[in-house]
């Protein structure tokens, strides 16, 4: 049987720690390329570029898969690698692994998240994977047969057309992981303010700032999971539609 081809992107950037984990381990598994942004990428979302040009150019780093670094963001790989890249549709899309976590409310800001969405988008499957530690020497290796575990049960049991996993990782050594956990989106957010200062020629400037809030306990919450040492698995899909309020809206448009 030939081997699954695997697609490999990020937000921090075709270099860093976390993406280089990511392909040594999908290395053991399938045929991999990795499409992933030239520079970080960081809080994008599911940003594309409509307004500037794009390029890719084909990299010699070290392992045995093929690497792409492209000038546009997380989901502008995923869709240059789609139409320019791959020879064929991928089995599985794998981004990250983040520096630091996409629970909660942040799997919206995520651009490793948006880029596992957009592959959603386009019916295939895909995981986000992302550890709770923003330092760019985090210590992915802890995770590795965690992470391993869940793309390999990921291929041999497809998830519906549009679901993607959002996969978090707490910090923490592999002997104090207690397992994995399927959950939901904790419900929290960022209290945000900004600060401003002036500059030395008199114009004010703001710098983003605030802290996140957790306003939800229950046991079943990706927060709750990852503060008791458990990885959390929050099934995702880009389908917003709020179907449980649309009979109260029919009735008020009728």
């Amino acid at each position: 049987m030939s081997k699954p081809l695997i697609l490999v992107t990020n937000d921090d950037g075709i270099t860093a720690p976390g993406i280089r984990k990511l392909i040594s381990i999908v290395n053991t598994i399938g045929d991999v390329i990795v499409v992933a942004p030239n520079s970080p990428q960081s809080g994008k979302g599911h940003a594309i570029t409509i307004n500037s040009t794009l390029s890719f150019e084909e990299l010699n780093l070290e392992g045995g898969q093929r690497d792409f670094s492209c000038s546009g963001t997380p989901v502008d790989c995923v869709k240059m690698a789609l139409d320019k890249i791959l020879p064929r549709r991928p089995d599985i899309v794998v981004s990250g692994i983040n520096h630091g976590s996409n629970s909660s409310i942040n799997v919206i800001y995520s651009g490793t998240m948006s880029a596992a969405v957009e592959a959603g988008v386009e019916g295939l499957q895909a995981i986000g994977f992302s550890l709770s530690d923003l330092k760019w020497e985090a210590d992915f290796d802890q995770a590795e047969e965690f992470i391993k575990d869940i793309i390999l049960k990921t291929l041999e049991n497809p998830m519906p057309k549009g679901v993607v996993l959002n996969v978090n990782i707490p910090n923490l050594k592999k002997e104090e992981i207690k397992g994995i956990k399927v959950c939901k989106q904790a419900n929290a957010k960022w209290e945000e303010s900004f600060d401003e200062r002036t500059n030395p020629h008199g114009k004010k400037y703001y710098w983003l700032s605030g802290y996140f809030n957790n306003m939800d306990q229950s046991e079943d919450a990706d927060e709750t999971a990852l503060a008791n040492g458990y990885i959390s698995i929050v099934p995702v899909k880009f389908d917003l539609t709020a179907y449980e309020y649309m009979n109260e809206l029919n009735s008020i448009y009728q």
